[in-house]
């Protein structure tokens, strides 16, 4: 048996049905022996150049051990199938079951990252704050100045 890395984008619109349509092809690969060693769902990403008019696509990455037979059946149901925008096919000499760079690098990055626009709006409102803050402790500092003023002048 051969190993096959397969990535294949699909239509944006169709995005809910990625599971179902993975699973089909699982179930190909799995009916004539084979093995899926690598499985990754990379989500809606930006595409480098519009392809039928839409700049984004549902990226997926399976990484198969099967013989020619269900690889045919799978390129079959991606040609048959309007969802599947783009596929390519790499065989490779051996099984591929560690995680993809794409998803080591998407596990790097913090999970609540926020828009620029809001983190400028959220440091700005501490900045406000700050300032506030040290107008009332600078009034307070007037008024114990006074009040030390006041006491000093009735003692006499």
């Amino acid at each position: 048996m051969r190993h096959y890395e397969i990535v294949f984008l699909i239509h944006p619109d169709q995005s809910e049905q990625v599971p179902a349509m993975v699973e089909r092809y699982r179930a190909m690969v799995e009916n004539d022996k084979g093995t899926v060693h690598r499985s990754e769902d990379w989500g809606r990403r930006q595409l480098a150049y519009p392809i039928q008019r839409l700049h984004k696509a549902h990226y997926y990455l399976l990484n198969i051990e099967c013989n020619t037979g269900p690889l045919e059946e799978i390129l079959e149901a991606f040609r048959f199938n309007d969802a599947v925008l783009r596929h390519m096919v790499i065989k490779l000499k051996n099984a591929v079951t560690e995680e993809s760079q794409l998803i080591k690098k998407d596990d790097k990055k913090p999970v609540d990252k926020k828009p620029r626009h809001v983190e400028k709006a959220e440091e700005k409102k501490v900045e406000e704050k700050k300032a506030e803050e040290k107008k009332a402790e600078e009034k307070k500092v007037e008024e114990k100045k006074t009040e030390e003023a006041k006491g000093s002048g009735e003692e006499e």
